[in-house]
């Protein structure tokens, strides 16, 4: 018998939020960042604007974290759009979240405040 398995789907982390349009945004995912997942936390960096994966070691502006990837996106090779929730109101759920790996304990804390600031609660 063969075994499917399901994998992320866009939104899928979502539990509620106040009005699309409003929390979203379609913003420029950076080259090199790679094959991205909904529920990404992504990390903004400050010289150009565009958005990576949340690098708490970083100095660029992409350590601290500034939103969550709605959708699959693929920016291996050259940089990407893709959606994002940027601002709330919005509820996410906290088991559904991708973090970077390696992040400890109290960088994902930093990162659940930022984003808690930004109206994005993890439940």
């Amino acid at each position: 018998m063969t075994t499917l398995t399901e994998g992320k789907h866009a939104g899928g982390f979502l539990v509620w939020e106040v009005l699309r349009d409003y929390n979203r945004e379609t913003v420029t995912l950076v080259s090199g960042a790679g094959k991205l997942a909904p529920g990404t936390v992504l990390g903004r960096i400050t010289t150009g604007g565009k958005y990576t994966i949340l690098t708490p070691g970083a100095s660029n502006g992409s350590q601290n974290a500034a939103g969550i990837l709605w959708g699959p996106v693929d920016a291996t090779d050259a940089d990407a759009p893709g959606v994002v929730i940027l601002r709330g109101p919005v509820i996410v759920n906290r088991h559904e979240i991708i973090w970077p790996e390696g992040a400890t304990e109290a960088q994902i804390t930093t990162a659940t405040t930022a984003l808690a600031a930004l109206g994005i609660i993890l439940r």
